[in-house]
Formats: C-alpha cells, sequence, structure tokens
C-alpha cells in the first residue's frame, strides 16, 4: 500500500512539474497562477498545496527537474571514451543544448529563464557548480573551465536558434579543447 501512495505522489509532483513547466513557458513566470497549474495538472489547488508551499517552491523544482535528469548522462560521457573535444561537446549537447530545446520557441523563454536564475538562485548555483566541476575535469584548468562556461552564456544572450547555437557551440569547443 505505502508503495502505490509513493508511486501516485511522485506522479503528482510530475505533473505538476511537467504543468507549471508548459505555464511557466507560455505565460511566464508572473502571470502563472497556481490556478493555472492545478488546472494543467489536473489537479485541485488544495492538492497542489500539499505537494508545493508556493509558486516559488514550484519553479525550484522544474528548474531542479530540467538539470538532475541530465546529470547521470553527464556523468557517463565525463567517464567515457574520447578525448577533451569529443567529451566537451558531448557534455555542451546534453547540459546546454537540451535544456535549451525544451525553451526554443517557447513565448516566455527568457522571463523564465531570468525567473529561474532569480527566485532559485540556490539551484542555479547548485547547477552552476556542476557544471564548473564536470568542464574542469575536461579542459583540466579550473580558469579555463570558468572562461568557457563565461563564454557559453555570452553565446545564448541573443536567443539564437538551436541550430546557431550548436553551430556556435562547436566552434567554441574546438578553441578550447584542442
Amino acid at each position: 500500500m505505502t508503495t502505490s501512495r509513493d508511486d501516485r505522489d511522485r506522479e503528482r509532483r510530475r505533473a505538476i512539474i511537467d504543468a507549471a513547466l508548459a505555464c511557466f513557458l507560455q505565460f511566464g513566470y508572473a502571470k502563472t497562477s497556481l490556478e493555472d497549474i492545478a488546472r494543467r495538472a489536473n489537479l485541485s489547488r488544495p492538492l497542489l498545496y500539499q505537494k508545493f508551499p508556493n509558486k516559488d517552491a514550484i519553479l525550484a523544482a522544474v528548474h531542479e527537474s530540467v538539470f538532475a535528469a541530465l546529470y547521470p548522462r553527464v556523468d557517463e560521457a565525463l567517464a567515457g571514451r574520447g578525448g577533451k573535444r569529443a567529451k566537451l561537446a558531448q557534455v555542451c549537447e546534453l547540459a546546454v543544448l537540451g535544456p535549451w530545446k525544451l525553451l526554443e520557441g517557447a513565448p516566455m523563454a527568457k522571463e523564465f529563464h531570468a525567473a529561474c536564475a532569480t527566485l532559485a538562485p540556490a539551484v542555479a548555483e547548485k547547477h552552476a557548480r556542476k557544471l564548473l566541476s564536470v568542464v574542469q575535469q575536461i579542459l583540466g584548468d579550473r580558469l579555463a573551465a570558468e572562461v568557457f562556461l563565461l563564454a557559453v552564456d555570452g553565446l545564448t544572450s541573443d536567443t539564437p536558434s538551436l541550430v546557431v547555437l550548436r553551430k556556435r557551440l562547436g566552434a567554441l569547443v574546438d578553441r578550447f579543447a584542442r
């Protein structure tokens, strides 16, 4: 009985996170209400409050879920075969382009990204540290990893298409992982 209850709780939590992401990307964080999220998740507001105390907690969970699913694959890429260039390219594909695919074309993608950084700074910092650690392991130098990641941030500042961002990242990887 406990297992089915735990499974149901996980399913509800996942439904809330998925619904919130869809709402945040369509309407923006500020204009998304808890009622919008509950309706999209096919849950009541009281049930939503049982899982999350407020909209900020939901945003943090959404932000966490976007990146947490990537870590096992990033770790596999890091441990896998290949040289610096291949590993760095694969990590960029997973940790930069993967989330970018999710945001591309969403009307409120920039606002969602800004809300994550502003309202869930601990989550954003955790992911930044993880990515820095991975890139540092590949490049063998913390300063080079920091500069690489600053450059990655610069490549996304004009919200390019996925195709353009992939080309930019390829050029950057080629420069850093010779």
